[in-house]
């Protein structure tokens, strides 16, 4: 199963490459043209090289995360028939030095909401161990290495 994205960057004609000056913005293109405008994140790179309303390779890491573990966990809520009305995460990741003292995300921490409704709602632990299974059936949280911690609210 190969999944496949393209990334395009150009540099503008007023800019000077070689010193520095350059702009980070660049587009991703996915699948049958969704298009999105990413950046460096501007705590990387100072704006104006960078745009802070693109999205960064770092927050497009989380969310990716996010939306694998949540997509993971609707599939579980509902093949146990619970019915989810809202599911909501603000997940955050911490960077920092890793033990071989390069840049890395260290931490990963995801916070879902998840609202059910009607009469058969999952207690507490039910929807931790959801999580749980989810959080092991996620391709990428299978992928990354850093410490993700799942925080249901």
């Amino acid at each position: 199963m190969n999944h496949h994205a393209k990334i395009v960057w150009n540099k503008k004609s007023n800019e000077s490459f070689t010193n520095g000056k350059y702009s980070r913005a660049h587009k991703w293109y996915f699948d049958e043209g969704t298009e999105i405008i990413a950046s460096s994140s501007p705590k990387v790179v100072p704006i104006p090289m960078s745009d802070k309303s693109a999205v960064d390779p770092e927050e497009a890491l989380i969310a990716s995360l996010s939306s694998c573990h949540m997509l993971f966990f609707l599939s579980i809520a509902s093949l146990k028939k619970y019915n989810v009305e809202l599911y909501e995460d603000n997940v955050e990741g911490i960077m920092g030095k890793n033990e071989n003292g390069k840049i890395a995300m260290l931490e990963i921490s995801l916070k879902p909401k998840t609202v059910f409704i009607g009469t058969n709602i999952p207690s507490s632990n039910q929807i931790l161990k959801m999580h749980q299974l989810a959080h092991n059936q996620c391709y990428i949280s299978n992928t990354i290495n850093s410490k993700i911690n799942i925080h249901p609210i």
